[in-house]
């Protein structure tokens, strides 16, 4: 009888890992791709959400283009982009700087946290709840902001802060400022703590002051958060509605309306729901070239 070598086992196949974003690429198929080519469908078309749609093809789009007041809530959205991204990048690095480098160094961790999670406090409050403070605030009639500027013999500068064309939109930017700060000042402060803090003690033995220590040695090492933040930013004030409709409704006059909230105009109030559909197909074709291109930038600066 002869022995014959018994053969190895069959390997278990191995499931690839696709496999495992199989869920994750469904949803993203089902949430997003389906529900955005079924409104780029409908843009294609004159209807007024009842009845069957006309075709209109790029009829649209041709009147978009010529379309002033959509062109005029997208300055708007400009605008929102500096409140919401630039701003509170800019005084989020200062913030994160200071309670990490003072705050926490001199007076403890626990008074930087907790100045920390105030900060962050706007960002966990619904839009909705925030927007109706504001509007108490800056109420014209015994709102608390002009209340107070009549206490400190500021009366003359008592403004009707959201129903003022020429103070409305300035009001939304400072309400967004406060609403946005937090979340770049906890990223930063995450980044901050990998910060190589041996480069910042050979810098200070060198004689650099505080503020070159912090744009030639902590700038440079947060590069990947500073990009996040400004991309994330960036976006969200893009698509921002919730706070426009609770404040001002994107009056007075469309003083403060956005292209998210002239989609919503066209969609509910004016019934053009196709010519709603071609404003929120082009502002998310615009923010998808957006992202494309910041991360694009993001990728070539870390390969240098």
């Amino acid at each position: 009888m002869s022995s014959h070598s018994k053969a190895p086992p069959l390997r278990r196949r191995e499931y690839p890992y696709a496999l495992f974003l199989l869920p994750g690429a469904l949803a993203f198929l089902a949430v997003i791709v389906v529900p955005f080519l079924m409104n780029t469908g409908i843009s294609l078309t004159h209807w007024q959400g009842v009845g069957s749609p006309k075709w209109a093809g790029l009829a649209n789009y041709r009147d978009l283009l010529d379309d002033s007041a959509f062109w005029e809530s997208f300055r708007h959205s400009l605008a929102m982009v500096v409140a919401m991204a630039v701003l509170p990048t800019a005084l989020g690095l200062v913030l994160a700087a200071a309670l990490f480098d003072y705050i926490a160094k001199h007076i403890g961790t626990r008074t930087a946290s907790v100045l920390r999670a105030c900060f962050y406090l706007p960002q966990v409050l619904p839009i909705a709840v925030a927007g109706i403070v504001w509007s108490w605030i800056l109420a014209p009639e015994n709102g608390a902001l002009n209340e107070a500027l009549g206490t400190v013999g500021l009366g003359s500068l008592r403004q009707d802060w959201l129903g003022d064309p020429d103070f409305a939109l300035y009001s939304v930017m400072a309400v967004m400022v406060w609403v946005q700060l937090g979340f770049p000042l906890v990223v930063f402060m995450a980044g901050l703590q990998r910060a190589d803090p041996s480069l910042h003690e050979a810098a200070e033995l060198d004689g650099a002051s505080w503020w070159r220590r912090f744009w030639h040695v902590t700038l440079p090492q947060i590069r990947p958060e500073i990009y996040v933040v400004l991309l994330w930013c960036t976006i969200a004030a893009l698509k921002v509605f919730g706070a426009v409709y609770v404040l001002t409704k994107g009056g007075p006059g469309g003083a403060t309306n956005v292209p998210s909230y002239f989609s919503f105009q066209s969609f509910f109030e004016k019934t053009q729901v196709g010519y709603g559909s071609a404003v929120s197909t082009a502002l998310t074709v615009i923010i998808l070239a957006l992202a494309l291109v910041a991360l694009r930038l993001q990728t070539r600066a870390e390969d240098r």
